[in-house]
């Protein structure tokens, strides 16, 4: 059935919206599915995308955000969710014979356990939602019912390193946008403002109360001292990957901090992405002189000592109002994308030419079609593969390099949570009993580059079945890992 599939070019007819009237039931399902997931979550959503505009306008020279965005921000952030830390609280305290304030009265690492696991089961099931509408639309709705990617798909589906670094990868994600969910406690409690947060624990005796700042002081791991993974503090607050030397929470730094890595590697390599694309096919399609001189832009700025670039520009724009935006997260995108560009430029040059060679692209010019139009739609589908391939790797680079200058101290604005700053507060105690510190974060950001590579191989191999990594029975079982 799949090979007769396979060789089947009936159409059907009409715009997308005829072909759904014809056929409601299953698009108006998986719609309905998908209210309900947003439902509920869309407080959560609204909230987050609220924020991002109040932060934006906020850091803008001049203007502040208006009344209504801000409250649009704090009505969304007062909307009930599933996966609110309110809805499944785990900050609550021993009273001498049982837990009080946390859900159910569950101990505080049974309902931090109980969150992370329905965020993970919400993350998936919006997944699978996703790949019903994909494969609904594939039998019901496509106006051809064999494309090639349905052959990449099935591909993949067979590829167990992409697979590995898809599964990688969709766990980053997760950790990212439900960050504030996941951790154990906030970042306005642990690490922005400790001293403005109260804490009620069981002292041995009676109840007590404390600023987290002063619990967290008497929390901390520094080899002498110490609070590893999978403890309790003695104020009864549980920290799955220990805490820090400053006696603030890991994973809830660690969770934050791959928010920060995400959103940078995003705009970076999707502004990267865009310059090479659009400076790929023009130079494909014009040749000669316009791909000379874009030879000659890219040489340039390959030439320049990005590292030395990357450390002069964030200095030197710091204490403006760009290097403001998102605590320095922004400047420090364009920066990545102002110097990476040209490498991916490079790669996706070949494709570019050899389709601008292919008879459809003349066929196109000799009907009258502009030049915007041919290489819109004649020319990018062609290397959007491509782009997707590099783009995946490139991104496993950008979260280095992030890590890498935060380590340095530079990059991010402290006390922003990045990875790179949780490695370099640990050097010191790798050798003792605080080792976690520096080895927690460092081998998740291992594991992260490693997955976006994976996944990048996958979509490779994939697409290109005939490539090196994808010869013979090893492609099917990872490809070139």
């Amino acid at each position: 059935m799949a090979r007769e599939s396979a060789f089947s070019f009936s159409t059907r007819s009409g715009s997308l919206r005829e072909r759904v009237l014809e056929n409601p039931m299953p698009a108006y399902t998986w719609a309905a599915v998908g209210a309900v997931l947003l439902a509920l979550e869309g407080g959560a959503l609204v909230h987050f995308l609220a924020s991002l505009l109040v932060d934006l306008v906020n850091a803008t020279p001049g203007l502040s955000a208006p009344g209504l965005l801000v409250d649009v921000k704090s009505a969304a952030g007062e909307i009930p969710t599933l996966l609110s830390r309110e809805t499944i609280p785990n900050a609550g305290h021993w009273n001498g014979s049982r837990y009080v304030g946390t859900f159910l009265g569950l101990s505080p690492v049974q309902a931090w356990a109980l969150r992370v696991a329905l965020v993970y089961g919400y993350a998936l099931a919006v997944a699978a939602w996703l790949w019903a509408g994909y494969r609904r639309y594939r039998e019901h709705y496509r106006r051809v019912k064999w494309t090639p990617l349905d052959d990449a798909v099935d591909r993949f589906r067979g590829h167990y390193w992409g697979e590995f670094g898809l599964l990688v990868v969709f766990a980053f994600i997760v950790m990212a946008i439900f960050a504030p969910a996941l951790g154990p406690t906030t970042v306005q409690a642990n690490i922005q403002n400790p001293y403005g947060h109260t804490l009620t624990y069981w002292d041995g005796s009676s109840v007590a109360e404390t600023t987290v700042g002063s619990a967290n002081t008497m929390s901390t791991s520094t080899g002498s001292t110490n609070v590893g993974p999978m403890t309790y503090d003695d104020f009864g607050r549980f920290h799955p990957f220990g805490t820090m030397p400053g006696g603030k929470d890991l994973f809830t730094f660690i969770a934050v901090g791959a928010r920060v890595s995400l959103v940078i590697g995003l705009i970076s390599v999707g502004l990267s992405a865009g310059i090479a694309a659009v400076l790929a096919l023009v130079s494909a399609y014009y040749k000669g002189r316009v791909d000379l001189g874009v030879v000659l832009v890219s040489d340039a700025v390959m030439a320049l000592p990005q590292l030395l670039l990357l450390i002069m520009l964030t200095v030197v724009l710091a204490d403006t109002w760009i290097g403001n935006l998102y605590d320095g997260a922004f400047v420090l995108a364009l920066i990545f994308a102002g110097t990476g560009w040209p490498y991916m430029w490079r790669s996706l040059r070949g494709p570019a030419l050899q389709v601008s060679e292919r008879s459809w692209v003349d066929a196109a010019r000799s009907f009258g079609q502009t030049p915007r139009t041919v290489m819109r739609k004649h020319m990018f589908p062609y290397v959007v593969g491509y782009l997707l391939i590099y783009g995946s790797m490139t991104l496993g680079g950008a979260i280095i390099a992030i890590a890498g200058l935060s380590f340095l101290g530079l990059g991010v604005n402290p006390p922003t949570p990045e990875w790179g700053r949780a490695v370099n507060a640990g050097q010191e105690y790798v050798g003792t009993s605080s080792w976690h510190i520096s080895l927690i974060p460092g081998v998740l950001i291992t594991l992260v580059v490693t997955g976006f590579n994976a996944l990048g191989d996958g979509i490779r191999d994939a697409i290109d079945p005939e490539s090196d990594s994808a010869a013979g029975e090893a492609g099917s079982r990872g490809g070139g890992a």
